[in-house]
């Protein structure tokens, strides 16, 4: 029998809430009154990194240093441990997380935090074909001070299966949100496009969905077999700068991305 997806959201003062996933795609943007809009007219930060399960000691000086800075982080692996949870609760107005697995305490999977409420929210699941772990994506939209609506799509991508059937089957149905929404986009996290396949698969996607690969001049992504797994996708904005933070915190190196909302780039 299959599990049933959803996702855990964390606010401060409230008790954790369970959220499903949403019957059809109609309620993008009207789900929720709209509320505050994510801060920063000129600049919207974004920490992307796949926290390891918190299993390396700095990983919340690092989250502390770069992430309360951030408008949105997304983490993947993320163990829903207590530290974790009170840093995002003191320091963002939200956090989701979609439990992948469930570890002896605590689940780990994606998790979003955000300066901001989303007003819609699609958890994903995608079960790995060799270990039968489950590997999760989470899709959230946030109003921008601007009145458009801003969909992130943060996952962490199937890793071990042969071929890419599996691993073009969990971007289905991101394609499936980011087709039906008209607003600016950012998807990013563990891609795991270690294999040339991979890549391919993955990069025809983002051609499909419009969707432009934020470069990193020094580029000290955490590679497999000589490629990066990390990617950041944007359409609608324009990228204000970008880097890799290089740390031992994780087996990830955490990016640091900052946009410029209001100004997108043309084609």
């Amino acid at each position: 029998m299959r599990k049933t997806t959803y996702a855990m959201r964390y606010i401060a003062g409230q008790p954790a809430e369970r959220i499903l996933p949403p019957g059809s795609f109609s309620g993008i943007g009207q789900a929720l009154p709209a509320g505050e809009p994510l801060p920063g007219h000129d600049v919207l930060r974004v920490l992307v990194w796949n926290i390891f399960k918190q299993q390396r000691a700095e990983w919340l000086s690092v989250l502390q240093t770069f992430g309360k800075d951030a408008h949105l982080v997304l983490l993947q692996e993320a163990q829903t441990t207590p530290e974790l949870v009170s840093f995002a609760t003191k320091n963002y107005l939200a956090a989701d997380q979609v439990p992948a697995f469930v570890l002896p305490q605590h689940p780990s999977g994606v998790m979003t935090l955000a300066a901001a409420h989303p007003v819609y929210c699609c958890p994903l699941r995608e079960r790995e074909p060799i270990l039968r772990l489950a590997k999760s994506a989470l899709v959230t939209v946030y109003p921008l001070p601007d009145s458009r609506m801003l969909m992130v799509v943060n996952v962490h991508a199937v890793n071990f299966s042969l071929g890419v059937d599996v691993y073009s089957k969990q971007l289905g149905p991101i394609g499936d949100q980011l087709a039906h929404h008209n607003g600016p986009v950012i998807m990013a996290g563990d891609f795991n496009a270690w294999s040339r396949p991979r890549k391919n698969a993955l990069y025809r996607f983002a051609r499909e969905m419009a969707l432009r690969e934020v470069r990193f001049t020094d580029d000290q992504r955490r590679r497999a077999f000589g490629r990066p797994l990390d990617f950041v996708f944007y359409r609608g904005l324009a990228v204000h700068e970008a880097s890799v933070l290089v740390t031992r915190a994780s087996d990830h190196n955490p990016l640091l991305v900052e946009f410029s909302p209001g100004k997108p780039e043309k084609k």
